[in-house]
């Protein structure tokens, strides 16, 4: 068996600057891919982000957009194919947790976290995949959560967020199986996060007795981007939190 090669391809994760967006586009360069790191705010762990990619001997671009905005994310793609060429892997990792009880959800809450857990993953997918079929070539991955299956702790705002990510992947799946592109999601629970600190843990405790780690969850991706084969599936990371 040969080791994973993804040199001469490019790939874009949002929410690249830290945590299991790092992870991953670390993960996609030691692998040999381009990476572009997309961020919003944390420009100083975007940089060091995109330090460790071109440690890894590949060549990258941190780029600040907010990927809930049609136009920011056309002007995203455009400088990623202008800097270092067209998208043949997109990582859709970018999202917002804010807990909310179901007694405090507002409107405002639900619909901002589907536009940016969601509809983010929408139109980051709709501005590669021209490129991508025209090549014939392209992985889709999201990033969605095992709350999308256990309902979470975070609201029912989030878990649903993440469960419209699932149905958005198999739907591409499904419809560009024959072209050389596949959509898959990876699954993560209790991976220590800034999101979910590895000192915090739920009540009864977790099955393996720790947190998972984010390079374990890159693992899934890097191979994900790897595989022709593999489409309209979840890979569940989650130390057994719950078997699916």
């Amino acid at each position: 068996m040969t080791a994973i090669n993804l040199s001469g391809r490019v790939a874009l994760v949002t929410g690249g600057s830290r945590g299991i967006g790092r992870a991953i586009a670390v993960g996609l360069a030691e692998a040999g891919a381009d990476v572009a790191i997309n961020y919003v705010v944390h420009e100083t762990a975007a940089t060091g982000a995109l330090s460790a990619v071109k440690g890894a001997g590949r060549r990258g671009i941190a780029i600040r957009a907010d990927v809930s905005d049609s136009a920011a994310v056309d002007d995203m793609v455009a400088e990623v194919v202008s800097v270092l060429g067209p998208v043949d892997i997109l990582v859709n990792n970018a999202g917002i947790a804010v807990p909310r009880s179901i007694e405090e959800t507002t409107e405002a809450d639900f619909m901002r976290t589907l536009q940016v857990n969601l509809t983010s993953s929408f139109l980051c997918a709709q501005a590669v995949l021209p490129g991508m079929r025209q090549r014939q070539w392209g992985r889709l991955i999201f990033i969605s959560s095992g709350a999308a299956y256990s309902g979470g702790r975070v609201g029912v705002h989030y878990s649903a967020s993440k469960g419209g990510m699932e149905g958005l992947a198999r739907g591409y799946a499904k419809r560009l199986v024959e072209e050389g592109i596949t959509a898959n999601c990876v699954a993560p629970i209790q991976v220590a996060t800034d999101m979910s600190p590895p000192d915090v843990t739920p009540k009864g405790g977790l099955p393996m007795g720790r947190k998972g780690d984010v390079d374990e969850v890159a693992i899934a991706a890097v191979m994900l981007a790897g595989n022709g084969y593999m489409t309209g599936q979840t890979i569940h990371v989650n130390g057994g939190v719950y078997f699916n």
